[in-house]
């Protein structure tokens, strides 16, 4: 035998030993294991094995999740922009972004419109809304720049706060 076959012989054998003392063979009766799969969760609950509807009520008492359709900005802001195609919808990084949108006037000019959720208050300042505007030539050659204090910027914050108003004094009056 060469050395490098002894070197891989004593190499798996090494391996082989090592990992075999890592497992402890545990045999396990029928007889002690009940069939029922009812009384086999039951038995796993009590010696704490298993899951329990308590366990889990117990867990991150701080944390507090508040799911999109509980939130009236972020409702308010889905219904307001609801003509357009959406191309990024994430409710926890808390942004909306819109594909590019053309009205049929001018076949040259399209629009994004970007929605930051700054907070779940209903302000104006808790949203931060971006337009952008692109301008195409011709097919591939289009010019894209932000709009800073657009009209449509306006007009979709008063839009989106009456609406979102409106959906609070619905969730309050439920109540």
């Amino acid at each position: 035998m060469t050395i490098i076959n002894k070197s891989i012989i004593t190499f798996l054998l090494l391996s082989f030993f090592m990992l075999s003392n890592c497992i402890k063979y545990k045999p396990v009766s029928a007889r002690d294991n009940p069939t029922n799969a009812l009384e086999r969760a039951k038995r796993n609950v009590a010696e704490g094995r298993g899951v329990s509807v308590k366990s889990l009520l117990k867990r991150d008492k701080g944390t507090n999740y508040q799911f999109s359709t509980s939130n009236p900005m972020w409702r308010a802001t889905l219904d307001t922009l609801d003509f357009i195609p959406f191309s990024t919808v994430d409710y926890s990084g808390g942004m909306i972004i819109t594909d590019w949108y053309n009205n049929g006037e001018d076949k040259k000019e399209d629009i994004k419109i970007t929605v930051r959720f700054l907070s779940n208050e209903i302000q104006s300042n808790s949203l931060k809304i971006t337009v952008h505007k692109r301008n195409c030539l011709k097919q591939n050659t289009c010019s894209t720049k932000k709009i800073d204090q657009s009209k449509i910027e306006e007009e979709l914050t008063k839009s989106i706060m009456k609406t979102a108003v409106l959906l609070e004094k619905k969730i309050k009056a439920k109540k």
